[in-house]
């Protein structure tokens, strides 16, 4: 796998999870991280209509846990460590539940739940620190996701239209 799809807190928002999803897809993503926040497994279906793996763990506002993990057995508690592409990511739906060693251990940091965007591109040893934005659009107005090259550890976030 070269280009890993990422897509934080769609919140029950179906019409921009599809579009999201499409949006990745058309763009060559080849697998599917979500860093939590579906809220409901209806919303979860949408992300399930991805076509190849998907990668996600659950947020703080994903309240029918085990509705969503019988639906996605695969959905894992934060923070931990996926190994995508011969690279780890280190996963939590926020930013404060990011343990230390992290920093150390993983090549990239992947985190949602502010709804805000942040980019921090890898420098040295430092691994790349990346927040998609809202899938959902409810806070900003500009839903948003992100693709990241597995090779490069390079990612690139886009609007959501």
């Amino acid at each position: 796998m070269k280009k890993l799809g990422i897509l934080s807190d769609t919140h029950d928002h179906l019409d921009r999870t599809a579009k999201a999803v499409a949006l990745l897809q058309a763009k060559g993503a080849e697998g599917l991280l979500h860093l939590g926040d579906f809220v409901a497994p209806f919303a979860l279906k949408v992300v399930m209509n991805f076509n190849g793996p998907l990668f996600a763990i659950y947020g703080n506002n994903d309240g029918e846990k085990k509705g969503l993990k019988k639906l996605f057995p695969e959905l894992k508690d934060g923070p931990c460590v996926f190994e995508i592409g011969g690279r780890r990511l280190g996963v939590a739906h926020s930013v404060e539940e990011i343990p230390d060693d992290y920093c150390l251990s993983c090549d990239g940091i992947f985190y949602g739940h502010s709804h805000a965007r942040v980019h921090i591109p890898k420098q040295g040893t430092r691994p790349l620190e990346l927040n998609p934005g809202e899938g959902c659009g409810w806070l900003t107005g500009k839903p948003s996701c992100a693709m990241l090259d597995l090779e490069t550890m390079t990612a690139e976030i886009f609007d959501i239209e």
